[in-house]
């Protein structure tokens, strides 16, 4: 008798991290990656707005940026990790022209929390995180 096993998961992965290039293709990239994460898992997709911050406002050549995201029962959280530890996120007023100058802003009515971790140099982590409804039982 041959049978073969199948593996199966038994709960989806609460976590996902992916490095990549701190441009305009890798900020779409991220914003895409994270949306899709997200929708697959049924969990609101506000907070992508991060990748796109870390993409425009790390630019250092050769420089990578880390999105990562984990879920738990009561929250997701998103951390975007780059190189430039001496820039930390302000919030700026933005001209009512300006075509940029919003994300933080977005972020901050976005998410329940948000704040930024330093290290290890020359390392910042910007994250924010969402509380999620309590499923029913």
């Amino acid at each position: 008798m041959n049978s073969e096993k199948s593996t199966q998961l038994l709960s989806p992965t609460a976590h996902f991290s992916v490095l990549l290039s701190p441009t305009p293709r890798g900020a779409r990239l991220a914003r895409l990656l994270a949306t899709d994460w997200m929708r697959t898992r049924d969990l609101p997709h506000r907070v992508a707005e991060l990748s796109v911050n870390a993409a425009t406002h790390a630019r250092l050549p050769g420089r990578d940026f880390r999105l990562a995201l984990l879920h738990c029962r009561a929250a997701l959280r998103i951390e975007v990790t780059d190189t430039r530890g001496d820039d930390l996120p302000h919030r700026r007023r933005p001209a009512p022209d300006a075509e940029s100058g919003r994300g933080l802003l977005l972020v901050e009515a976005l998410a329940d929390r948000w704040g930024v971790k330093l290290g290890p140099v020359p390392r910042k982590t910007v994250w924010a995180e969402l509380d999620l409804p309590q499923a029913r039982t």
